[in-house]
């Protein structure tokens, strides 16, 4: 699948949409504001349930479809995609031996949005990232069917299957560009908005148990690439990082990301993003163009 070198076109202004799991909630309030605030995308580029956001807004990049990704998250806490008992999954993982839940849900669910859509078709220009395992390396998605792209961004290591297209594997692009400004600026963006979940908002703390050795880890990881990423953008670049709104939710304590199947506090996480990232936009100086 090509999608590795980045195209020739350039595009001024772009919304670039972390990864986070259930924690993406909060991207749905930020479009909301930004829709409201009449400012629109050139090119979309996302990671993980960044991608899943990201490329409905591509679809249709007006705030219909806000309500209808607010209906898509509302919806989650009922959802089959990640439905079953602790028995269950544990059944699941018996007979994969890599992974907790199919994937044959949520990509029903995407496809009941998408409608088989290719990526070159998509209202605005959109792009996401996965990370390859045999290249060990990202691989971004210019062209081809957006669900099988969004199914292999979103494909989170032992929860969800690595994704084959091609004669290549597929894993959740927060392993490799948890929040991916530079390739918005690669592909000529001047004014980025980025969309992403309230882990960089506090600062990191050590690991208290056992399992959030690695959690914490991997969040350095992350926060190193973004931090780097925006201290060497070219002066003509500006970037706006939204607010949350949710203090609690920044990084307590790693461990909460894992909470994958806790939708109890989505219509909350929507609507602090949304009042903050409304706040934050009106008090910006006036835009033109």
């Amino acid at each position: 699948m090509p999608g590795n070198a980045a195209p020739a076109p350039s595009f001024r202004r772009a919304f670039v949409l972390g990864g986070g799991g259930y924690l993406g909630a909060h991207e749905v309030g930020m479009l909301k504001a930004l829709l409201e605030a009449g400012i629109r995308p050139d090119l979309v580029v996302g990671t993980s349930v960044g991608a899943i956001n990201g490329a409905l807004v591509s679809a249709d990049p007006t705030p219909a479809a806000v309500d209808r990704l607010t209906e898509v998250w509302t919806g989650l806490a009922s959802s089959a995609v990640f439905a079953g008992s602790v028995l269950q999954r544990a059944r699941t993982a018996a007979r994969s031996r890599t992974y907790l839940h199919s994937n044959t849900q949520l990509r029903a669910l995407l496809e009941a949005d998408l409608h088989g859509r290719r990526i070159e078709d998509l209202a605005v220009p959109f792009q996401c990232v996965a990370a390859g395992i045999e290249s060990a390396a990202e691989h971004w998605f210019t062209e081809g069917p957006v669900v099988d792209a969004l199914l292999a961004s979103s494909a989170v290591p032992g929860l969800l299957p690595a994704v084959r297209i091609g004669d290549r594997h597929y894993l959740d692009g927060g392993l490799v560009n948890s929040i991916p400004v530079g390739r918005a600026v690669t592909l000529g963006a001047r004014e980025v908005y980025v969309l992403q979940v309230g882990r960089v908002e506090k600062p990191l703390r050590p690991a208290r148990r056992p399992w959030e050795v690695p959690l914490v880890a991997f969040e350095i990881a992350r926060r190193h690439r973004f931090a780097r990423e925006l201290s060497d953008l070219p002066a003509d670049v500006t970037v706006h990082v939204l607010p949350t709104g949710s203090a609690d939710d920044a990084v307590p304590g790693p461990i909460g990301q894992l909470r994958y199947r806790d939708a109890e506090r989505v219509t909350e996480r929507i609507d602090r993003a949304y009042a903050a990232s409304a706040r934050y936009l009106a008090a910006l100086p006036a835009r033109h163009g």
